[in-house]
């Protein structure tokens, strides 16, 4: 498994790390870790997918982000604290999933030894500026039809097998979620995608038919 945030490390650093991570496997439905839990690892995705949530100040559960191999999570784990750092949202598998879990303690003690991994945590904290970035940008500048075409590109990306239509098995409330829109309007968006032959709707998941017709209308 190659994961793109390792890619700029030498390779003597990248197997350390390789190597001081703890493999961990979840069944379907089980918590990776819980939000307010302590921060003591991150977590690098080796299979299966692995779905991010918070808690709004009215007590829902707001979905933010779904994750697939060669994804990251938890990086605030491995920033240098005096006070203990807790996790700030949910995160569970929604199907089998196993990933590589790297202890805050080996990593800092891996920056000692390979400077060069002190790089990692720059580019993991780089990286998540640009993609919270460009949500904020989108939810800004792009109305919701083109938010729920682009959103629906980034699940294709994270759920693509090879040929043949893609099916994503996220419920409509958990796209709402990520697109920050209401549920009723973004079924409204798919029902108008499902008339034009671009996707299929079923019970709790979504199959993209059409996806380069999907990537006219995002304008991606």
């Amino acid at each position: 498994m190659d994961w793109p945030l390792l890619a700029p490390l030498p390779a003597e650093a990248r197997d350390a790390v390789l190597a001081v991570a703890r493999s961990r496997t979840f069944a379907r439905g089980e918590v990776v870790f819980h939000e307010g839990d302590p921060a003591n690892a991150l977590h690098l995705v080796r299979s299966g997918h692995l779905i991010v949530r918070v808690t709004a100040p009215d007590g829902e559960r707001a979905t933010l982000n779904l994750l697939g191999p060669g994804d990251h999570v938890g990086e605030l784990a491995l920033i240098p604290s005096a006070t203990p750092q807790q996790r700030s949202a949910t995160v569970l598998a929604l199907d089998r999933a196993e990933t590589l879990a790297l202890p805050a303690a080996a990593f800092h003690d891996l920056c000692a030894r390979h400077p060069p991994v002190n790089g990692l945590l720059v580019g993991l904290l780089a990286e998540r500026v640009r993609e919270l970035s460009a949500r904020l940008l989108e939810t800004m500048h792009l109305g919701l039809d083109r938010r729920v075409y682009r959103c629906l590109l980034r699940l294709a990306d994270v759920y693509a097998g090879g040929a043949g239509p893609v099916v994503l098995p996220v419920t409509q409330e958990q796209l709402a979620d990520l697109v920050g829109g209401t549920r009723p309007s973004v079924n409204q968006v798919l029902g108008r995608l499902q008339e034009q032959g671009v996707i299929r709707l079923a019970r709790g998941r979504t199959v993209l038919l059409d996806l380069p017709a999907l990537t006219r209308k995002a304008g991606a």
